[in-house]
């Protein structure tokens, strides 16, 4: 499979799609495009030669709507000002000086500690600061300089904007630390002129107004599952909820589209290969380990404390 996205001006959609899938089948391969939006589904909704999978939403904003977006919630306020009461003010690095700087591998290697998973690429990528030569960093710091939260904004050229690749807390970082960082990041690209930001895909999200999806019934049973117990191993739930607080303007429909219909389940393996980095089937059983030796150690606990 060869997954991917045309990258043209939308007057050339259908030719650049075309040649792209041409290429695509003289190297033996198959199309299924990952993380497409309106554009394409527009492009292969009504083509009965190939099918889609909703992933999930993803929200975006005006940057200059976003003070009266965030001014809505009150929570949000109190956010900003406990970060701000612990000392916590945010500056913009440059990509020269952010680049592999030891401050921001520690705060990212403290994140990382937390994470009881491998990453799951498109969603939380780690390695973001050996190449940050067209990004923009944003970084929290607190009392003599510590670092202790920072965020990488890059950019999105064909709709004049950016996207929130990556909020990213150290142990140290107090309460509303987040909040903060990414307010003041949107609000520092909505001076530079840009018209869209959008924090990226929430996996599984159902926050996007679409109509219901002709999918095979194997694939609602996975969906459903990976619904009901992936919060087991990743907090897509609580990811959704954080992205959702800031009021979006839009939550734009995130899907897959592969050639063959219905859905090929082949598409569905090798997205998940993708996410994880290798072999899926590895990843969950690591997951399931995992959960079973938290849940063992609960339960000492909680055997313990009864004793």
């Amino acid at each position: 499979m060869v997954a991917g996205a045309p990258v043209c001006d939308l007057s050339r959609l259908d030719d650049v799609a075309g040649m792209f899938v041409i290429e695509t089948h003289h190297c033996g391969e198959y199309v299924c495009y990952f993380g497409a939006g309106d554009r394409l589904d527009s492009r292969y909704s009504a083509d009965g030669a190939w099918s889609r999978v909703l992933l999930g939403a993803q929200p975006s904003w005006d940057p200059h709507h976003w003070p009266s977006a965030v001014a809505r919630r009150s929570s949000l306020r109190a956010q900003f000002n406990r970060a701000r009461n612990k000392g916590v003010r945010i500056e913009q690095w440059s990509a020269e000086h952010a680049e592999n700087h030891p401050a921001l591998r520690r705060c990212l290697a403290e994140w990382l500690e937390t994470r009881n998973l491998p990453p799951l690429h498109f969603l939380v990528e780690p390695e973001t600061l050996s190449n940050l030569a067209d990004r923009r960093v944003f970084v929290a710091v607190k009392g003599e300089r510590a670092v202790v939260a920072f965020t990488v904004l890059s950019p999105v050229p064909a709709r004049n904007g950016w996207l929130v690749e990556q909020i990213v807390r150290g142990r140290s970082a107090p309460n509303g630390t987040a909040e903060l960082l990414l307010d003041f990041a949107v609000k520092s690209v909505a001076e530079l002129g840009s018209t869209y930001v959008t924090l990226g895909l929430s996996p599984l999200s159902q926050r996007a107004n679409v109509a219901e999806l002709s999918e095979p019934k194997w694939l609602k049973f996975v969906l459903s599952w990976v619904r009901l117990h992936g919060a087991r191993f990743y907090n897509f739930g609580g990811l959704d909820s954080f992205k959702a607080k800031f009021n979006p303007e839009r939550w734009e429909p995130i899907y897959a589209i592969s050639e063959g219909n219905p859905f090929p389940s082949r598409s569905l393996y090798a997205i998940a290969g993708a996410f994880s980095g290798g072999n899926p089937i590895k990843l969950v059983a690591i997951a399931l380990i995992r959960a079973v030796r938290d849940e063992m150690v609960r339960l000492v606990g909680r055997t313990r404390h009864a004793a």
